[in-house]
């Protein structure tokens, strides 16, 4: 076979955070798992499963808070450096979420050992490793299995000041919504897959650390903070505002897009991930001023996307506010 043909995104039913259990089906797998507490535990746990947030958060000796996560996913591209990289920026985001620091991450991959030849599994490792670097976090080791469809992403950990941690559930009505990358991944990931056109701006986007946008939240004062992935801005803003006891005010008009999200969705390059974000949204949301289409993209399944703060960050469009609670959790207008 040969590697430089081969179209990793064929190898998977879906890509990236599309492949995320629906979030309603999720939160019933998970509910009361949170109940049960370990014997003598060497620290208090901050965050847990109560919210959903990005990340667990432990206070341990030295008044420091470990953050731990996970994150790993089908390929979203298919070139296999890229999918390293964009799997890697995508599992740092969590603690860059909780206004941590990565410390250490190691490498968890499922890879198709009799199908795809493993140079491509060494590519997206190595991808992997490149952004780690960049992030200024040690990778080593991890953990493969014999998989029928490809998989990649890291177990992270990182550590954050226990006091200036930035949560889900700490939202205040009055405060200015603020998002960091423009939405529109998930459209072109999908146009991607069934094309095989590739989006540099898009790969541009799903690469980008969000640690400056991490330290531009914490220097701004921010308490209150999540990422966008693939519940879509609706889903993550839905769960942020529930969490917060707050309703979001949304301005579509200043929500940012990548070039050729309209034109992706206009062509039918919407995933199933995005469909079922917004049918668990809707109930939830006054969607009542905005098309179908523009409730689709707002719904769009992000991978690697940007943070989604409660705060106005230097250099970052303000989307909306928080007010105080209504009969949704969303009102988009």
């Amino acid at each position: 076979m040969n590697s430089m043909s081969v179209r990793l995104t064929q190898y998977a039913h879906g890509g990236g955070c599309a492949c995320k259990i629906p979030p309603g089906e999720l939160e019933a797998i998970v509910r009361g798992l949170s109940d049960a507490a370990p014997s003598d535990p060497p620290g208090e746990l901050l965050v847990g499963l109560d919210d959903g947030d990005d990340a667990a958060a432990v206070r341990i000796a030295g008044n420091v808070a470990l953050i731990v996560t996970t994150d790993f996913f089908t390929p979203v591209v298919d070139d296999p450096y890229d999918w390293g990289r964009i799997a890697a920026a995508n599992a740092l985001s969590d603690v860059y979420a909780m206004g941590g620091v990565p410390v250490v991450a190691v490498n968890l991959l499922g890879w198709p050992r009799e199908v795809l030849p493993f140079e491509l599994a060494a590519e997206v490792l190595r991808g992997g490793l490149d952004v780690c670097a960049k992030a200024g976090c040690h990778l080593s080791g991890g953990h493969s299995v014999d998989d029928p469809e490809p998989k990649y992403g890291l177990a992270v950990t990182g550590t954050a000041d226990p006091d200036r941690l930035l949560r889900n559930d700490s939202g205040k009505p009055g405060v200015p919504l603020t998002l960091t990358k423009p939405l529109g991944i998930g459209v072109l990931n999908s146009r991607h897959k069934a094309t095989g056109e590739r989006s540099e701006e898009a790969i541009a986007a799903m690469t980008t650390l969000n640690r400056a946008a991490s330290v531009a939240a914490l220097e701004a004062g921010a308490v209150c903070a999540t990422d966008v992935t693939g519940f879509g801005l609706l889903g993550h803003l839905h769960k942020l505002a529930r969490a917060s006891g707050v309703t979001a005010r949304l301005d579509p008009t200043a929500v940012p897009y990548l070039d050729g999200a309209r034109e992706a969705l206009r062509d039918g390059y919407v995933s199933g991930g995005t469909r079922r974000n917004l049918d668990w949204v809707r109930p939830h949301a006054d969607l009542s001023r905005i098309s179908e289409d523009e409730a689709l993209l707002l719904a769009d399944a992000q991978t690697s996307g940007g943070l989604l703060v409660a705060g106005e960050l230097p250099g970052y469009p303000v989307i909306g506010e928080l007010v105080s609670r209504t009969d949704h959790t969303i009102v988009v207008a």
